[in-house]
């Protein structure tokens, strides 16, 4: 029997994101679910690692942790520290508001993706555009479960 496959939600918009709770739901089908995210929004990070400074993990309930650090920490102390047995995919966002054309450059939804990347492990980044402030995400969250699955079943 195959084990249960391992995600890492990550995101750029903090514990508070609105696209948070959508992307973790929708992604519970496909195996084990664990988000670290920034304790606060850190929106245009881009790829900043916290150097000078102790990082702390704080627990917020089953499966979700808060850091106070970047993005691409939450993505790297994911991949290296908290989820050391493995981690199948990691899925950065649903970013608040596009991330297009020279945006992937100061988007911390976009670094995060990139860190899991270059430490080997299949990743992808969601953002959504938003019309008159808030959005609903479950659409997103949706796209974002299938994408996974397929990021999940390999090369086809």
């Amino acid at each position: 029997m195959p084990r249960e496959k391992r995600i890492l939600v990550v995101n750029d918009d903090g514990l508070h994101g609105e696209g948070l709770t959508p992307l973790r739901e929708a992604l519970k089908a496909l195996g084990k679910v664990t988000a670290i995210v920034p304790e606060r929004e850190r929106s245009a990070a881009s790829h900043c690692l916290t150097l000078h400074k102790p990082l702390r993990l704080t627990p917020h309930g089953p499966g979700l942790y808060a850091i106070n650090g970047t993005p691409a920490d939450c993505a790297r102390i994911g991949v290296l520290h908290l989820m050391r047995a493995g981690v199948d995919l990691v899925v950065s966002g649903i970013n608040r508001g596009h991330n297009l054309g020279q945006d992937v450059i100061y988007s911390g939804t976009v670094a995060a993706a990139s860190e899991a990347a270059m430490l080997g492990i299949p990743a992808l980044a969601l953002s959504q555009g938003l019309k008159g402030g808030r959005g609903d995400y479950r659409a997103a969250a949706d796209f974002a479960a299938r994408a996974a699955k397929r990021l999940l079943a390999g090369p086809q």
